[in-house]
């Protein structure tokens, strides 16, 4: 438990009891949150995984000393359509599996007793619920964290769609002064009363500025309020350089007593696109060097900890990333937080996504599915508004205009994103032509040149044409990327078929050196986002080394292995770190005599030897690697190692087996 104030919070997530809802004779296993009971059934390459209705249940004591005080249930992930039922009566239902949501049960509960909590999730598919498709799994239950808050009577809302409460709303900011409104909705349920709001603003122990607030509240009602502030001088939020947050803490009083608390961080930044040069923050050009990243992992599916997002965040700084999309849809709040923390300029989305290669819509021209995605664009923005490192807010993924056409639709979104949050603007991945590339204020492209076909230099072409042709659009790359398995290797570059069993790792280096070369070129990109910094589940695909993975990761699913074209990235984008790799050593077996040899670097120069004999140095070139060409190797083992001048050198090294007829050992 962990009491803010007045304001106390307990974690629900121990001891619930499941079962399927056809399991109608009781037959439950206990489970703790987060859970998915599509951990591993998907993840096994079975497309018709479970899709259904999965019951939760637990015993909740509500104390007698809560009576007087306001009880509210969060639950910070429910795919995708949640029921709740409190001593069996239903209390609510929330559509949409990505977003947090609340229900106040005050009144529901019996006090001093054991109450039953009952939630059905259900994760089949829905025509009015977003995502319709996607490439990716759509796992069931409740897979993250559930709260029980209690409160006073009078208090900063939890209701607002589960914000926070409190919006940081940043009106102006420059290196001279930042003025931001800070906007609280408070809620009572008490007779008519005045209030006193604090706003007070921190760094680490020192007070910036302390603003109060005098509020009349009517009975029973709800209000939205604001604090003006201002710092001079302000510190600014300013990406992987120097990612400072303010706290703000917002204290709420009645006669003089503490009665409700919230602390928000506030990291205070400026920053555009520009259609000729690309992305700036505070004033100071940045190359978005950034992935995507779904929200899964090997066995645990959807539901995962802080320290699988630590871990994956841990990763992502290693490569030197510094630009996110959090694709398809709203991830966990704690995510949001690691960006803030680690200054990982951040693209968060809805889940309006398309079939992308794959048959039926992302969009169903019908009332209750576009209400739907109103809804979710509210949740999305409400509840994390208030990370500095959001700095995009995506509308549509890979959407198309046959049939039931989604750009009016989209335009409503777009007006929607604007009216919630004026300070930040609007971006969406498309893979076609079409209208729907100039509706929001920045777009970017699923590119797949070298990988889908054609060539990496069909990217040059695009970007240069598109460029050409529409000077004023805010052009980037919202996905690029290609499949490799660990297992599959191969001592000559040949490029594979999407489709098929064989996903040789050298072809998606290969790939990722020639488009990164192309997108470095062209300054005009306003940010870059590699498909994908993890491999994932996808259980409909029959590709690779196995059904059921989309191995287009820099990271194997397990977060084990950092495949090739990750070091080709670390070397170019991480120059904190000296790095030396050695490529394809997982190709241990090399059927032909003369082998080209290659390493990703820091270092200007690099050194190599086979069997103990010079190969001659190489110098770097532009993009952090060192090739040798028509490098001999000897019958059976051959020991190939690189080694970097200087006092402190780096080496990296691999025993490969030249054969000429490899099937015969």
């Amino acid at each position: 438990m962990s009491a803010s104030a007045q304001r106390q919070e307990i974690i629900l997530n121990d001891n619930w009891a499941f079962r399927f809802s056809h399991q109608v004779q009781k037959h439950t296993q206990r489970v703790d949150l987060p859970h998915t009971w599509n951990g591993q059934d998907a993840q096994s390459g079975k497309a018709d995984y479970k899709r259904g209705i999965g019951n939760y249940e637990k015993t909740l004591y509500i104390r007698p000393e809560w009576k007087g005080k306001r009880l509210f249930l969060r639950f910070d992930g429910v795919n995708s359509i949640a029921n709740v039922f409190v001593n069996r009566k239903h209390i609510g239902e929330h559509r949409g599996g990505y977003a947090a949501f609340v229900f106040e049960i005050t009144d529901q509960v019996e006090y001093g007793q054991k109450n039953s909590l009952l939630v059905r999730a259900n994760n089949a598919e829905q025509l009015d619920v977003m995502p319709l498709v996607g490439d990716f799994n759509f796992y069931g239950g409740i897979y993250r964290d559930v709260h029980l808050l209690i409160t006073e009577p009078t208090c900063i809302s939890p209701l607002d769609h589960a914000s926070p409460g409190v919006y940081l709303v940043q009106e102006s900011v420059n290196r001279n002064q930042a003025d931001v409104m800070v906007k609280v909705n408070l809620d009572n349920k008490t007779a008519a009363q005045d209030v006193e709001l604090r706003v007070q603003v921190n760094d680490g122990a020192k007070l910036i500025s302390r603003q109060t607030s005098h509020v009349s509240l009517a009975s029973n009602a709800a209000l939205q309020t604001q604090v003006p502030i201002s710092i001079k001088k302000p510190r600014l939020w300013n990406g992987r350089k120097d990612p400072f947050m303010y706290q703000v803490t917002v204290e709420l009083f009645k006669g003089g007593k503490l009665v409700d608390s919230v602390k928000q961080p506030l990291g205070l930044r400026y920053y555009h696109t520009d259609p000729d040069k690309g992305f700036f923050l505070n004033g100071e050009h940045i190359a978005l060097k950034g992935v995507c990243r779904h929200q899964d992992r090997a066995e645990v599916g959807n539901a995962l900890r802080p320290c699988h997002h630590e871990e994956d965040v841990a990763l992502m700084l290693e490569m030197g990333v510094n630009a996110v999309r959090l694709a398809h849809y709203p991830q966990a709040s704690y995510v949001y937080d690691l960006m803030d923390k680690y200054g990982i300029i951040t693209w968060a989305e809805i889940p309006f996504v398309g079939p992308g290669g794959y048959a039926d819509k992302g969009f169903v021209d019908q009332t209750s599915f576009r209400e739907n995605g109103k809804l979710q664009l509210i949740e999305l923005i409400r509840q994390h508004y208030n990370h500095p490192a959001i700095c995009f807010w995506g509308m549509f993924n890979e959407l198309k205009e046959v049939g039931d056409n989604p750009v009016e639709y989209v335009k409503e979104l777009n007006a929607l994103s604007k009216r919630e949050d004026p300070t930040r603007p609007t971006t969406s991945a498309s893979n076609q032509d079409g209208s729907l590339n100039f509706l929001t204020e920045n777009i970017a492209w699923n590119r797949y040149d070298g990988w889908y076909g054609s060539t990496p230099r069909t990217l040059a072409t695009f970007l240069d044409q598109t460029h050409k042709k529409h000077p004023q659009l805010r052009i980037g790359i919202s996905e690029y990327g290609a499949g490799a398995s660990i297992y599959h290797q191969q001592d000559s570059l040949k490029q594979p078929a999407p489709a098929g069993w064989w996903h040789p790792e050298n072809w998606q280096t290969y790939y990722h050196m020639e488009n990164w070369k192309i997108i470095a070129d062209r300054p005009f990109v306003w940010g870059t986002f590699v498909w994908n910094m993890f491999d994932f589940g996808a259980a409909h695909r029959t590709e690779g080394d196995r059904p059921g993975i989309n191995d287009k990761g820099l990271v194997t699913f397990d977060r084990k292995v950092r495949k090739d074209a990750f070091y080709f990235y670390k070397a170019n984008w991480n120059k904190q770190e000296p790095t030396l790799y050695l490529a394809e050593k997982r190709c241990t077996l090399r059927t032909q005599p003369e082998q080209t040899i290659m390493a990703f670097t820091t270092a200007p120069e690099v050194e190599l030897f086979v069997n103990n004999v010079s190969q001659g140095k190489q110098k770097t070139d532009g993009f952090a690697t060192v090739i040798w060409k028509g490098v001999s190797l000897q019958e059976g083992e051959n020991v190939i190692r690189v080694v970097t001048p200087g006092k402190h050198p780096l080496s990296d090294q691999v025993t490969v087996t030249y054969s000429r007829n490899p099937f015969i050992q």
